[in-house]
């Protein structure tokens, strides 16, 4: 066996400082408060430090400033389509101020969650952005003791760990089965992921309806394979159903497709409604109506908040409610089958 390679001495500031011809105090400068040094001179570091490769020691930094200049995100599956807006407006505010955004992935699962979130706060983030609520305790708790700033999003609740940004899921349900009602329909059904915030829209839609509908359950996250799954389902239970509500478009899209499959005519046989209003939605044969909620307004009043509380600054509006709205389209229009 070969010997292994003698590791390479890394590339220090005081390396860039002698290629760039400044001192080491001007070079630091340069890279962490350019405000202070001349256009020139912050030319002529950077050229040093693509010829000599230097890649600055944040954490070391970090250490001496108390700030990462990170902040960790959790969501549930990066697979979800109704969250990427939030991920996309959320890195882009944060890079504007000089953060860089880390992301982990819950799986809907509270379990691993709370494992990650305890790596993530052993990192020492200056900040944490949830996809929906700190279901732990523990974590809860831990959070506010290390006074971590914490945004909690997609979610609404009148305790949060500090900060929020979200909307009432309870009412979304609401909305749909009133905007069902409304139409005249009433063999409904509801095809749900198994997740929490899914629960809630369902317990919403119920309550509005005044009894128990058929509802086919589907482990999150869901796809268009289980929207297939829970429509076939839902129809063994009431063949004659009017309209399914889905608590995402994803299921929505695997609703249309069986439909369609069993020569059903949307809406005219059956109307469907889908939740998050995907990119996708609007371009669907027919087109897929379904609740809106501004995604890239959540990532970035999060962001802001969040940047609030680094800079020192008193956060005066600690929850804020983004509302939602039912974007109409041809799947539920009256006259459209």
């Amino acid at each position: 066996m070969p010997p292994l390679p003698k590791p390479t001495k890394s590339v220090t500031l005081h390396d860039v400082a002698r290629e760039a011809g400044v001192s080491l105090i001007t070079a630091s400068r340069a890279l962490s408060n350019p405000g202070v040094v001349s256009d020139k001179t912050i030319a002529r570091v950077q050229q040093a430090v693509e010829v000599t490769g230097y890649i600055p020691n944040l954490l070391a930094g970090g250490l001496k400033s108390r700030r990462s200049m990170t902040v960790a995100a959790l969501v549930p599956a990066i697979s979800v389509a109704q969250f990427l807006p939030t991920v996309q407006a959320l890195t882009e505010s944060l890079d504007a101020a000089g953060y860089q955004l880390i992301l982990g992935q819950g799986g809907y699962d509270h379990s691993r969650e709370e494992a990650l979130l305890n790596t993530l706060i052993s990192r020492r983030p200056d900040g944490i952005v949830m996809t929906g609520l700190v279901h732990s305790p523990a974590a809860r708790e831990r959070l506010r003791h290390l006074r971590i700033p914490v945004v909690e999003t997609w979610d609404l609740s009148d305790r949060p760990v500090d900060m929020m940004v979200g909307f009432s899921h309870l009412k979304v349900g609401s909305a749909v089965a009133g905007y069902f009602l409304s139409k005249g329909w009433k063999r409904l059904g509801i095809a749900t992921g198994d997740d929490h915030r899914a629960s809630i829209r369902r317990e919403g839609f119920v309550s509005t309806v005044g009894h128990e509908v058929p509802t086919a359950v589907v482990p999150a996250p869901s796809n268009m394979a289980r929207g297939r799954q829970a429509l076939a389902e839902l129809l063994a239970k009431d063949p004659a159903l009017e309209a399914v509500y889905c608590s995402s478009d994803q299921l929505a899209q695997g609703v249309l497709a069986e439909a369609q499959a069993r020569g059903l005519r949307i809406p005219a046989d059956l109307a469907v409604c889908g939740f998050g209003d995907a990119d996708f939605a609007a371009h669907m044969e027919p087109a897929l109506t379904s609740v809106h909620v501004d995604g890239a307004a959540i990532g970035r009043l999060a962001a802001q908040l969040l940047m609030q509380r680094c800079q020192g600054h008193e956060v005066v509006q600690r929850v804020v409610d983004v509302g939602f709205r039912i974007i109409e389209r041809r799947s539920t229009l009256a006259g459209a089958g």
